[in-house]
């Protein structure tokens, strides 16, 4: 995979590619570079957004039914989980009202926090 991910010759944040899964239980991997959380006023949203919805294109161009997202940019990265989490699902929302042929999409969380607050936004 790392062989496929040099020939990508990187990836801006916002912005997603694709390559194969490899070894890995997945067909494909999507790569997405998330914003560096600076206090809001940087586009730090829009770009998250970006991540999201250009991942989901990926995934449309390439036959995708089902896309796993972890919590994009709320690790090392500092985006508060909430407002992340409020971003992931508004656009995933949005996209999927827009595109029929993604079938599933996972939130895979890191710990339980998160999983409240997704719990609460989703259900």
């Amino acid at each position: 995979m790392l062989d496929a991910c040099r020939k990508l010759n990187g990836c801006e944040t916002g912005d997603a590619k694709i390559t194969k899964g490899f070894e890995l239980p997945a067909k494909f991997v999507i790569h997405t570079v998330g914003p560096v959380w600076n206090g809001g006023n940087y586009g730090e949203a829009e770009k998250l957004a970006s991540c999201y919805k250009r991942s989901l294109e990926a995934a449309v161009e390439n036959g995708v039914k089902t896309i796993a997202f972890p919590n994009i940019s709320t690790g090392v990265y500092g985006y508060p989980k909430s407002d992340a989490a409020k971003i992931a699902v508004q656009t995933v929302t949005r996209f999927l009202t827009e595109n029929s042929n993604i079938e599933k999409v996972i939130f895979c969380v890191f710990d339980s926090v998160n999983m409240e607050i997704y719990r609460k936004l989703i259900i």
